[in-house]
């Protein structure tokens, strides 16, 4: 009995590498640290929200990184009293911390101000908007796992004119987010 399970364990950890390999898995998370400077993104390009927002967001640490397990971005708001529809992320947890500039968030009933320096976690599966209230702000926000979040907003960076709102829920569903309900006000 002991040398079937001496055997199994072998063929597994030969083949573990192979399923890793085949899943796109091995050889995509960042071999040593990095550095992504001030007014810099991982991929190199700004990504301009073009219809949730007007804000501009830089990808500093990449899906591609984590293995999937993380994406965080640097976003630079200039949308005042803009912000996206109240949605859901059934598959990620989510948060911001504000480096300048005020918000106003709702995670569930919850209405929450948040100025520089503050942090606010929104769990998956609750539905949650946010609305910048200063003409200037920036966040860092993070989503854990990563999901298609850097295809969410390459997806909106290529939109030519402000979407309609059938198209903003198809982009959001295609995603992996629900809209729920309309941006805060």
């Amino acid at each position: 009995m002991k040398r079937g399970r001496f055997l199994l364990t072998a063929i597994t950890s030969m083949l573990l590498p192979f399923h890793y390999r085949a899943a796109g898995a091995v050889g995509l998370r960042a071999k040593k640290g990095f550095r992504v400077s001030a007014g810099e993104s991982r991929s190199g390009k700004h990504l301009k929200m073009k219809g949730v927002t007007f804000n501009v967001l830089d990808l500093k640490i990449s899906s591609e990184d984590t293995e999937g397990s993380l994406a965080v971005f640097e976003q630079t708001g200039f949308t005042p009293m803009g912000g996206p529809p109240l949605h859901i992320h059934p598959y990620q947890d989510e948060f911001f911390y504000v480096l300048e500039g005020e918000y106003r968030f709702r995670s569930g009933d919850d209405i929450n101000h948040l100025g520089p320096g503050d942090l606010i976690f929104l769990p998956r599966n609750i539905p949650h908007a946010f609305i910048q209230l200063t003409e200037n702000a920036r966040v860092i926000v993070s989503y854990l796992p990563a999901g298609k979040m850097e295809g969410f907003f390459e997806t909106t960076d290529s939109w030519t004119s402000p979407p309609d709102e059938e198209t903003v829920r198809k982009t959001f569903a295609d995603h992996d987010m629900i809209v729920v309900g309309p941006p805060l006000h």
